[in-house]
């Protein structure tokens, strides 16, 4: 599932060498997938009106339920000294107002 999102995103985003994915298991039936990219192409993975990032946790899902699993994603914006932040609805709204 991880090289299957990552796939994805670096063929959405225009930094693609800065796209990367950490995969977790809170447990045995779950794996949460955190996706880093650019901060700047946060708006390309989130896509209008978040259409992007529901059609890759809608494969997910499907991927998962096939193995038995959860699997969630998270987006994780431009690293530098914050040490990231997290895509949600405000910093949706940041990234489309700067278009």
């Amino acid at each position: 599932m991880k090289e299957f999102i990552e796939f994805i995103a670096k063929q959405l985003v225009d930094n693609p060498d800065k796209v990367s994915v950490e995969e977790t298991t809170p447990d045995e039936h779950t794996i949460q997938l955190n996706l880093k990219v650019d901060k700047s192409d946060i708006g390309k993975v989130i896509g209008k009106q978040g259409k992007n990032v529901n059609a890759m946790r809608t494969l997910l899902l499907a991927v998962g339920g096939k193995e038995h699993r959860r699997a969630t994603l998270q987006i994780l914006g431009g690293l530098p000294a914050s040490g990231g932040t997290t895509a949600n609805k405000s910093s949706f709204a940041k990234a489309t107002e700067d278009k």
